[in-house]
């Protein structure tokens, strides 16, 4: 295929942008190469700078759930882009997305609006911290909350990717708070509350984790995590950035039937544009000032076109009952698709698949932590990233990242997309 063009537009870039890229696992590093510049997207697919078409499984790393340039969105964008684009004051519409999402979310009486999923997850953090009076946060190895100070222990996805996952710039006490347990062990969780009784704030965790791969929560895992903090005053804050009205309406929390106390959102609550949001029940959200002592700002927090855009994509995946079936179903068949052409090639992987995020592992073991996924081939992963590539097929440049389905994906699609993978499996 001619990237010609897109080589070309990624050395002008170098020259005034650090690696050519505003986000590091856009530039390639882990599977070689030289990035895509994307010209277009419409649907299920992207076009990019030199006149190829690509069937896209990122979607903009999740919010594009019902396909790009998604009409409603879109109309609703540019009708509030013509009455002004910010103004640092309260507007209708922020109460508007606001009072549909608690509809729609279990367990939250009351959101606020941040501008990416790292403030979301820093404010909550934060909130936290000032509502239990306590200081350490326990995190999971290989789950990304952001890139705030205090979550750059021993993250996924673009962390890993460049073998920096605990970041230059990090102070010993930012991270002398953040304890790393082991995802899907409830072990190691409790033994990390035992070593630092009476210290810890809360615990935070992808509720199915995306940046080491797609990794389900094993079954009881998560309960066990909310009696743990029930039992010791630990707030349980779910990281539904990329989860949070994909799974379901109300996300993992409704998925899975548990109740987390702080919710963090990003992704297709802001419809493709910048947006995050942290959730809580009354009692907890009323510390956040100007009610309380707990101090959290945002000049551009709640901006009109954003929440134009979230309200848009929210009421829209509220009124379509089978949306969420609908997902499931197109990722399962891709799930036997891929699984039968791996097998017949011979090629060992394991398959992780939730809802409408599904990964492949090139690994014989089950992938369950990080430790597991990181066991999975990169080798095999860049020859699979580029032969599909070749392919017309677009999938993350990082073996841990979790593909994201949209609804906008055709059989026609999915059939293609699996013929794909057989041909690239028969050359590994």
């Amino acid at each position: 295929m001619n990237y010609k063009r897109s080589s070309a537009l990624f050395a002008q870039a170098e020259k005034v942008i650090p690696g050519g890229v505003n986000s590091p696992v856009r530039a390639f590093k882990a599977v070689g190469g030289t990035p895509i510049f994307v010209k277009e997207a419409k649907g299920a697919y992207l076009y990019d700078e030199d006149g190829n078409k690509l069937i896209d499984y990122i979607n903009s790393w999740g919010p594009m759930i019902l396909g790009h340039a998604y009409e409603p969105v879109v109309n609703a964008v540019i009708e509030k882009a013509k009455k002004g684009t910010s103004f640092g004051m309260p507007t209708e519409i922020e109460t508007q997305i606001a009072e549909l999402a608690v509809s729609m979310v279990p367990n939250i009486d009351k959101i606020r609006f941040v501008n990416s999923g790292t403030e979301a997850c820093m404010s909550a953090i934060r909130l936290a911290r000032g509502f239990t009076g306590k200081d350490k946060i326990i995190k999971f190895a290989g789950c990304y909350h952001g890139h705030s100070d205090s979550f750059l222990i021993q993250a996924g996805s673009g962390a890993v990717t460049f073998g920096s996952p605990n970041s230059p710039g990090v102070t010993k006490g930012t991270a002398k708070d953040t304890l790393l347990a082991i995802y899907n062990n409830i072990e190691s969780v409790k033994a990390l509350v035992e070593a630092n009784k009476e210290k810890i704030a809360c615990i935070i965790i992808e509720p199915v984790a995306g940046n080491m791969g797609c990794i389900p929560p094993k079954e009881g895992f998560l309960q066990a995590l909310r009696t743990l903090c029930n039992e010791h005053n630990i707030l349980l804050i779910f990281d539904e950035v990329m989860t949070g009205f994909r799974l379901a309406k109300g996300g993992a929390q409704e998925l899975f039937n548990i109740n987390a106390d702080i919710v963090c959102f990003g992704k297709v609550i802001g419809g493709g544009l910048p947006v995050g949001a942290f959730a809580a029940r009354n009692e907890i959200m009323n510390y956040l000032a100007p009610l309380g002592p707990v101090y959290q700002a945002g000049t551009l927090s709640g901006n009109p076109l954003a929440m134009a855009a979230g309200l848009a994509m929210l009421e829209a995946l509220n009124s379509d009952s089978e949306i969420f079936t609908r997902l499931a179903k197109k990722t399962e068949y891709l799930h036997k698709g891929f699984t039968e052409v791996l097998n017949n090639n011979r090629i060992n992987h394991k398959i992780n698949r939730v809802g409408s995020m599904i990964s492949i592992h090139f690994t014989e073991e089950n992938v369950v932590d990080f430790e597991t996924s990181a066991k999975g081939n990169n080798e095999t992963f860049k020859k699979f990233f580029h032969g599909l590539l070749e392919e017309d097929v677009y999938i993350a440049p990082s073996a841990f990242e979790t593909w994201f389905i949209t609804d906008a994906l055709t059989y026609d699609d999915l059939d293609f997309t699996i013929e794909a993978v057989n041909k690239v499996a028969s050359k590994l």
